[in-house]
């Protein structure tokens, strides 16, 4: 019953009998249970692995097993942590996948690649993106990191999704959750989503990438400067790991418009990145890239939570985090 929480069959049956007749030695357990003395010891070991039990305060070398209660919230706690830290894994890859991608015109830049077009100067790369709308039938996706829109960024983008929309083009975007805050984002939004349009937000996104029919993707050589070119993508393996990488990213972001939910720590998106991001030994500057938000806005997230661990220092919350569950513990 409980092995999908870590432990055994074995393991199972001597917690068990050991709650039941909390005198009964190893001999007696093995006796009770039907399993050989070197297997109740395997169990033991197991069970001390999973701090179920413990060294027991009233006999003297003897060891008892904590309460149900207490073991399987101890349990629960370290199946969330390895999950947690299993996402922060995907999350590690994605950012990974997408460098890699974005480097590749930088790691080999004199091979020609069937597949691969590097797009120089921001003339080049507006012109194939405008032919790209001309071509695009059915669906757009796009990851845009870069904040809030300006009132001119706007006036471009609208005849451009009109044109696609009108055409019964599907477009879903994804932006940070900080474009909440902007009223002119929202505004363009609302329109947007009216005319059939999807867009949701996430706490963070590993690079800027537009994706036509699921045949075509662009994305930037480099991330920390969009004028210095793009790469156009039309390799059939690439573009499934980059569709499949936007739809991983779209099945766990917030609608547009609304309320921040939070998770079963009591922790919203861009709170939970910020702690990870935290522990991970980034500046304010960096975080604040990161979120799409000022260093201010930042600094601001990280000492309310900083304020409700109760803690004084960044090391300290560290440390208090990862007690709370807020952190799996090899961080």
């Amino acid at each position: 019953m409980l092995q999908a929480l870590g432990m055994d069959r074995a393991a199972e049956q001597v917690y068990r009998a050991m709650l039941t007749h909390p005198q009964a030695g190893v001999a007696e357990l093995g006796t009770r249970l039907g399993l050989p003395e070197e297997e109740v010891r395997h169990a033991l070991d197991a069970l001390m692995d999973l701090t179920l039990v413990r060294p027991s305060a009233e006999r003297q070398g003897r060891i008892r097993a904590v309460s149900p209660e207490i073991g399987m919230e101890i349990l629960v706690a370290r199946q969330q942590a390895e999950l947690a830290a299993q996402q922060q894994r995907v999350e590690s890859s994605r950012v990974a996948a997408a460098q890699l991608i974005a480097e590749y015109a930088e790691l080999r830049p004199a091979t020609a690649q069937q597949g691969v077009e590097q797009l120089t100067g921001l003339d080049r790369i507006r012109d194939r993106l405008a032919v790209l709308t001309r071509e695009t039938t059915a669906e757009v996706m796009t990851f845009a990191p870069d904040g809030a829109h300006t009132r001119e960024s706007i006036a471009a983008a609208r005849p451009l999704n009109q044109e696609l929309l009108d055409r019964g083009v599907h477009i879903r975007t994804l932006y940070l959750d900080s474009v909440r805050n902007s009223p002119e984002t929202v505004e363009y939004v609302d329109w947007l989503t009216e005319r059939g349009g999807q867009v949701r937000t996430v706490p963070s996104l590993p690079i800027r990438m537009i994706i036509s029919d699921r045949s075509s993707a662009v994305l930037p050589v480099s991330g920390d400067n969009p004028s210095a070119g793009a790469l156009l993508l039309t390799g059939h393996g690439t573009l499934t790991a980059l569709c499949a990488l936007f739809e991983s990213v779209w099945a766990s972001a917030q609608p547009l418009g609304s309320a921040k939910s939070r998770d079963e720590r009591g922790l919203t998106g861009q709170e939970s990145t910020v702690v990870r991001l935290l522990a991970a030994g980034h500046t304010d500057e960096a975080i604040a890239k990161r979120l799409g938000v000022s260093s201010r806005t930042a600094r601001r997230i990280a000492t309310d939570l900083m304020e409700r661990l109760g803690a004084h220092s960044r090391f300290e919350a560290g440390v208090k985090a990862v007690r709370r569950g807020w952190l799996p513990a090899h961080d």
